[in-house]
């Protein structure tokens, strides 16, 4: 095991060496580096950043804020969490509330901007304990990975508990680790990688298993994995961050393996999103960068966050894009929720 674990670091250091090398060969050109930064600052604005509740509600004059405080008191009893503490997920509905999987708190933040409104779900409300990730299907409900359980529970709009995927008899689940999980909008199948498996499991919409990938004690040939993390289904494929491999590979919504997208580095950190273009999304906390990536696989551009002025936003992971040109990026560091807009995507501007 020591042997293993040593081969393995010095894999990684290798790897970050000879990107650092070539990253510095690309940056001492200043055409180059000009180019990528006037084009990812073309490709992405950054529109605003949100951590509690505070953020979400309207602003009032401050003659009614002090009213406020007098009647209702200066916290509201209701609200116990208010506040991210360690956001590792996050997802939207048609309606735009944001979703965000909390396992320090042990809670999922909603944030309604549209109504100026915040809510939570709660460790005991339903049999949730510690969420990890999440998803929205076609009817706006709510999918969420509990680490404690081991399953995937299952929320109506309304936040009202349906029932949970993966439940065995006696109690057991299924998954040993489900993390993310992508929904097919047109057969309504639940996609989960279940990390510590190697594997990403297919499920109905009722629990029963269709398919899965990869095999137990992973592998790196294609259609294996080695610690997946991440999956997103667009235009009629899945992708699936494969990060013990450093890869993103793309197999039909039938898991036939079509291609794969060798990384720098990635861990469990590391966040995957696709946007109207099938364009590709990957974060990188380690190195605070956001790289895009063509359909095929081509690098397009990099983008910094750390360089947008007064924002103080850095270290993005785990990342969502709605309606095809929002981009939601979780900042690892300030546990805050940023969003930038997706420029030349010809879809609705981002609020």
């Amino acid at each position: 095991m020591v042997v293993f674990v040593g081969k393995s670091i010095r894999r990684r250091f290798c790897v970050l060496l000879a990107y650092c090398i070539l990253l510095a060969c690309i940056v001492s050109d200043p055409a180059v580096a000009q180019s990528d930064i006037q084009q990812a600052s073309a490709r992405l604005s950054f529109v605003r950043a949100f951590s509690s509740a505070d953020d979400v509600r309207r602003p009032l004059h401050p003659v009614l804020n002090r009213t406020l405080d007098i009647l209702a008191g200066s916290k509201d009893p209701d609200l116990r969490v208010g506040g991210l503490q360690s956001p590792s997920a996050l997802a939207t509905d048609s309606n735009e509330r944001v979703f965000v999987a909390d396992p320090s708190a042990k809670a999922v933040h909603i944030f309604d901007f549209t109504h100026s409104k915040y809510s939570v779900l709660e460790k005991g409300s339903d049999r949730l304990s510690v969420p990890v990730s999440l998803a929205v299907d076609g009817q706006d409900n709510l999918y969420v990975s509990d680490k404690l359980s081991g399953t995937i529970l299952i929320y109506d709009s309304a936040g009202k508990f349906r029932h949970s995927l993966g439940t065995l008899s006696g109690g057991e689940s299924y998954f040993e680790s489900p993390a993310g999980i992508a929904i097919d909008g047109t057969t309504g199948r639940i996609y989960v990688c279940d990390t510590r498996r190697h594997m990403v499991i297919v499920m109905d919409d009722r629990g029963r298993l269709v398919a899965k990938a990869g095999k137990r004690g992973g592998g790196d040939r294609p259609g294996e994995f080695t610690l997946p993390s991440q999956a997103v289904i667009a235009a009629g494929e899945l992708f699936v961050l494969d990060a013990g491999n450093a890869r993103i590979q793309i197999l039909d919504t039938g898991l036939h393996f079509r291609r794969a997208i060798s990384l720098a580095y990635a861990d469990h950190r590391t966040g995957l999103a696709v946007d109207a273009q099938s364009n590709i999304y990957v974060s990188d906390p380690v190195l605070n960068r956001i790289e895009i990536f063509s359909h095929e696989g081509r690098p397009l551009y990099t983008f910094d966050p750390s360089t947008i002025k007064d924002a103080n936003f850095s270290h993005p992971s785990t990342m969502w894009i709605s309606a095809g040109s929002c981009l939601y990026v979780v900042d690892s560091q300030s546990n805050r929720i940023g969003l930038f807009q997706i420029r030349g995507n010809d879809n609705r501007e981002c609020r």
